[in-house]
């Protein structure tokens, strides 16, 4: 769009430039009609009164001529003017596409950053996810590992009670032989 413009604007500035160009002939034009008026007047005060009625048409041809001159002139300065105002218009177009080509960059950076941060999130949930796995699974080696002591400490107790028991039976064991002896 902003190249576009540019484009559009470069079109009106050598447009503008042949306009000059044209006003330049007819203020030629309006020169030479000066002159030409200006000799027709001294050629007219030359034949006296006869040259009376061809020397108020030449004065008023050098009127027209020098109206048309003043009309060329300020229609050149207008077009200058508007050269002016559209060289301006683009430079302040140029300026606004390198000012939208910059946003557009920066809006390109954060939404990087943006995809960046949610692969981040991703991979920080997921590793939140594997520690909560592997919690469970020590709350359930403690479990099992809490039911293991439980029934080791039941079956010492039991293995000393059969124990104490040996010993009282090995004792008497022990008694008797020596009863016998």
């Amino acid at each position: 769009v902003v190249r576009s413009v540019v484009d559009t604007m470069d079109g009106i500035t050598q447009s503008s430039a042949r306009v000059a160009e044209i006003i330049g002939v007819i203020e030629g034009i309006a020169f030479q009609t000066n002159i030409l008026a200006l000799n027709a007047a001294v050629e007219a005060a030359r034949a006296g009164e006869q040259g009376r009625g061809f020397s108020v048409v030449a004065a008023e041809v050098r009127s027209l001529a020098q109206r048309s001159s003043s009309a060329a002139k300020e229609i050149g300065d207008l077009i200058n003017g508007s050269v002016r105002q559209v060289k301006e218009g683009a430079r302040q177009v140029e300026v606004a596409g390198k000012t939208m080509d910059d946003i557009v960059g920066a809006v390109r950076r954060v939404t990087d950053i943006m995809g960046e941060i949610t692969a981040a999130s991703e991979e920080q949930s997921a590793g939140i996810e594997q520690v909560g796995l592997a919690i469970a699974q020590m709350e359930t080696v403690t479990q099992q590992n809490a039911a293991l002591v439980e029934e080791a400490s039941a079956a010492a107790e039991s293995l000393m009670q059969q124990a104490g028991g040996l010993v009282t039976e090995v004792a008497r064991f022990d008694l008797g032989q020596q009863q016998q002896r």
